[in-house]
């Protein structure tokens, strides 16, 4: 009884780090989309959060491309330690960067997403070796 109960704990554990490595897959792959998509935007975004000025489209561009290349390891659970790490600190940073939204929370509620996403990078970082559910080995 306590080997099939241990399995289901472990089966339920994989489904649930899978949703929470699908969900954060689906933010940072928007975000990846939008400095192809909309350059201009990743622009005013690194000026504006990060305080990083003249960005140009071609900079956009080349974000957009290594951070493709991040979320698809990502997703595929490749190198755990390595993309999951940075995607936790991507997002992290992301998250810190927004302090002036949180001031006035109640116009920015939308900023506050950022939290729980954030937890679960790190539950996904924390618990990376037990996240074995269609990832390459």
């Amino acid at each position: 009884m306590t080997g099939s109960m241990n399995s289901d704990v472990q089966n339920r554990l994989q489904w649930s780090l899978l949703s929470l490595r699908l969900g954060v897959f689906i933010v940072m792959v928007m975000w990846t989309f939008d400095k192809f998509v909309n350059p201009g935007h990743s622009a005013r975004i690194f000026e504006h959060f990060y305080g990083i000025s003249g960005s140009t489209d071609i900079v956009a561009y080349i974000i957009g491309a290594v951070q493709l290349v991040l979320v698809l390891a990502f997703l595929a659970g490749i190198k755990k330690r390595i993309t999951y790490g940075i995607i936790f600190v991507m997002h992290g940073l992301s998250t810190l960067s927004s302090y002036n939204q949180y001031i006035d929370g109640f116009n920015n509620l939308l900023f506050f997403t950022a939290w729980p996403m954030w937890a679960a990078c790190f539950a996904l970082y924390l618990l990376r070796d037990q996240d074995v559910k269609f990832t390459v080995k």
